[in-house]
């Protein structure tokens, strides 16, 4: 206790600058946690609050869960929510370091501040203004793709109606409005790498690739272990708004764009279930999570320095 207490006086102003944080964590992330009761009960609205809602709801025990894998939706979400996040990890990792390797090679630092900023704006879109601007490259009659192929005496093509091209633009959205962000932490790691290390490799006659292959993507690995083990976390998470506002909710394309969290909305706003949106929540929480620990053992097995913990 004694020593526990000198280290609390040793490090008062550190602990005092972590205080905002876990404070926001508490009230945010940790005291919310007791709502996953939501996720065992028929959750019905009471007249006294949302705590006497919670208490005097039925206990059903695993039938949110029952109910939730029990349609024959169930494999298509699944699928989808794991295929898609799978690809998105992949190629999003292989483009991010791509581009930031490609800013960092630039002789004029303003000119790649302007691509920096240029490829950072997407990021900052909503969904929403996203999905008009898909929609103004895809629509049937107005559509700047379909314009393109009447230029070539080809037919228009009913992009919201065929699902086989989705899966591609899907990927495709994605990239364009998450790279730039992901480039810049790479950036970031790539830009504080130890000069004398390429000017040594030059010396060598190492030529730009070998310094890239032999010093670059090995001084990133422990920065995209780290990425990849949170997105690795988040693999049954999707994101809502690519996931229904880009496709723009149309039932012809659900085959290939309906994932767990857009199945979970539709089935709230249709059956008013609660508890089986809990359910869902704490399904991708839980899996997640174990998800994030077998990645980072395996990880830590083959590099302790490159695990989380």
């Amino acid at each position: 206790m004694g020593n526990f207490l000198r280290n609390v006086s040793r490090n008062k102003a550190l602990l005092f600058m972590v205080l905002p944080g876990a404070i926001w964590f508490f009230f945010f992330s940790y005291l919310p946690l007791a709502g996953t009761i939501v996720a065992f009960k028929e959750y019905r609205v009471s007249r006294k609050g949302f705590w006497a809602s919670i208490f005097n709801s039925e206990w059903v025990g695993w039938d949110n869960f029952k109910f939730l894998f029990s349609t024959e939706d169930a494999f298509v979400i699944t699928r989808n929510t794991l295929l898609y996040n799978i690809a998105f990890i992949a190629l999003g990792l292989v483009f991010s370091v791509l581009m930031a390797i490609i800013l960092s090679e630039l002789v004029s630092r303003k000119m790649s501040k302007i691509y920096q900023t240029g490829m950072f704006l997407p990021y900052f879109l909503s969904w929403v203004i996203v999905g008009y601007f898909v929609f103004s490259f895809l629509s049937m009659d107005r559509g700047l793709l379909n314009q393109m192929l009447g230029w070539f005496g080809m037919e228009p093509v009913q992009w919201y109606s065929d699902p086989k091209y989705w899966p591609y633009i899907l990927v495709f959205v994605n990239l364009w409005k998450m790279v730039g962000y992901n480039s810049v932490v790479y950036l970031a790691a790539i830009l504080g790498i130890d000069r004398s290390l390429y000017e040594a490799a030059m010396i060598d006659g190492a030529n730009k690739w070998q310094q890239i292959r032999r010093i670059t993507i090995p001084m990133l690995t422990p920065i995209i272990t780290i990425m990849t083990l949170l997105a690795v976390g988040r693999i049954f998470y999707a994101d809502f708004g690519l996931f229904y506002q880009v496709p723009r909710d149309s039932g012809t394309l659900y085959a290939v764009t309906n994932v767990i969290d857009t199945y979970v909305y539709r089935g709230l706003m249709t059956t008013g279930e609660i508890g089986m949106s809990a359910a869902a929540g704490l399904y991708q929480s839980v899996v997640g999570f174990t998800l994030v620990i077998l990645a980072n053992y395996v990880v830590r097995r083959i590099d302790k320095d490159s695990s989380l913990f």
